[in-house]
């Protein structure tokens, strides 16, 4: 079976696109999700996030985002620190999520692949991009944040051209091209690969 990264800055509609994927009967493993769901359940975060940032990180038993958010999104070290702390235990998840599959492919979506490293554990990477006006538009409606807010967490993911770069094939999310037609010719592509 095939191990297949999705990855694209923010806005771009990667998830849009795992979705599509999903729709033909590809599983599909949320890194950012897992991310959240870990951050709660893993004995092994809970007890790096509190050692870290303070008992104030979880209240009545989950994690605080909000307050979590507020001390690491400007300063950089912080983040840095807690991306050490959950990305191993994420990547560890999706190998054993990865494992039990028995598709002849399934994906792992992801914000950050090449920045993590964890590109090295899948097969073909495909990249997802869109003009930057639009991904600024698309993440300050969904996530209901200023521009600014979004500037400054695509400052912290990898430039959108090196990223695209790097992948094996890359969908154009910008409206020009039909989105099912591009994920349906890299599907198919994906399938002769066995």
């Amino acid at each position: 079976m095939l191990k297949i990264g999705i990855t694209g800055g923010i806005g771009s509609g990667k998830t849009l696109v795992a979705a599509v994927f999903h729709t033909l009967g590809i599983p599909v493993y949320d890194a950012d999700a897992a991310a959240k769901r870990l951050m709660n359940t893993s004995p092994e975060i809970r007890e790096q996030i509190t050692g870290l940032f303070g008992a104030d990180s979880y209240k009545t038993g989950q994690l605080d985002r909000g307050w979590l958010a507020s001390k690491v999104f400007g300063d950089p070290e912080k983040l840095k620190q807690l991306n050490q702390i959950v990305h191993p235990v994420t990547i560890r998840d999706s190998q054993e999520w990865f494992a039990q599959q028995t598709s002849p492919y399934a994906i792992k979506e992801a914000a950050i692949f090449f920045e993590t490293g964890s590109d090295r554990y899948v097969d073909y990477m495909i990249g997802v991009t869109a003009p930057e006006a639009l991904r600024i538009r698309r993440a300050m409606e969904r996530s209901h944040i200023t521009e600014a807010q979004v500037r400054e967490r695509m400052k912290q993911q990898m430039d959108e051209a090196e990223k695209m770069r790097r992948c094996h094939f890359v969908i154009d999310n910008g409206g020009s091209v039909p989105l099912i037609a591009q994920v349906m010719d890299i599907h198919k592509k994906l399938l002769t690969q066995q």
